[in-house]
């Protein structure tokens, strides 16, 4: 999928949302954990009722491997549900990846090209040739970790290093690498005090914003700072939508707790 072609589900359902599709067997509806592929069976609920609603879904790949071989059977029928029933939608594989050149093409086929995501999140630490072999996959797009929502944050990316801080040194940094046209950051909705720098740095880029809802980030504050000519944001939230309710109307609870994101983003875009 295209920037262009975001942006315009994104005027179309009057929403920037996306959902998270983080799935613990311990917190999904007892009553599922009777078929044969809960997590799948969870996830089509969910998507099916909220579809309508958000522009994009995430999962969380730790979500999936952490149950072997059946949970990445269960993330790839997901995505191949999405890509086959809803192909408007922008799906990102969560997967933090980042290593050394090689390596970091092979992640980028098994999530391009093998699952067919749009975007994956990579880490940057190991610099510019661990992130260029994702952004070399046309039409598809690299979300790196730039200021992120965790407490822990502010152990490395907020430290100085000649004056700036490193987090600002990264986002600039990335501008120059190959094909960064393709990149998309993570900025978490906790830091929402720092999107004005950062949109001095990236003004133009889209920004995945998680940590609205369960994790405290307020959106109106963030789209103070960060929304752009192009929208610029797709706001993530995971725990605060899918688990509203452990009943059999989870789906159409989630859908309603979805509702109300999607309503306050659209009086956001008015």
């Amino acid at each position: 999928m295209t920037t262009a072609q975001l942006v315009s589900q994104i005027n179309l359902k009057k929403s920037f949302l996306c959902i998270g599709l983080d799935v613990d067997l311990e917190k999904i509806p007892t009553h599922l954990l009777d078929l044969e592929d809960p997590i799948y069976e969870f996830n089509k609920a969910i998507i099916d009722a909220t579809h309508h609603l958000c522009v994009a879904y995430k999962p969380n790949t730790a979500f999936y491997e952490a149950y072997g071989i059946k949970g990445w059977l269960a993330l790839e029928k997901t995505i191949a549900y999405i890509n086959t029933n809803y192909p408007e939608i922008f799906t990102i594989a969560d997967a933090k990846r980042g290593d050394i050149g090689n390596t970091s093409t092979m992640y980028a086929k098994a999530f391009f090209n093998d699952l067919a995501f749009d975007s994956v999140t990579v880490a940057p630490y190991m610099g510019k040739d661990s992130v260029e072999p994702f952004l070399a996959f046309r039409d598809k797009h690299t979300i790196m970790l730039a200021l992120t929502s965790n407490e822990g944050a502010f152990d490395f990316q907020t430290k100085k290093v000649d004056d700036k801080e490193l987090y600002q040194q990264v986002l600039e940094t990335s501008k120059n690498w190959k094909n960064s046209e393709n990149l998309m950051y993570v900025v978490g909705a906790t830091k929402a005090e720092y999107f004005k720098e950062i949109r001095k740095i990236v003004p133009n880029s889209f920004l995945l914003v998680p940590g609205v809802g369960a994790q405290g980030g307020n959106l109106k504050d963030v789209c103070k700072y960060g929304l752009n000519d192009n929208i610029g944001l797709l706001i993530n939230s995971s725990r605060g939508i899918i688990y509203t309710s452990k009943n059999k109307d989870f789906a159409t609870a989630a859908a309603k707790k979805a509702e109300e994101l999607q309503s306050e983003m659209s009086l956001l875009l008015a």
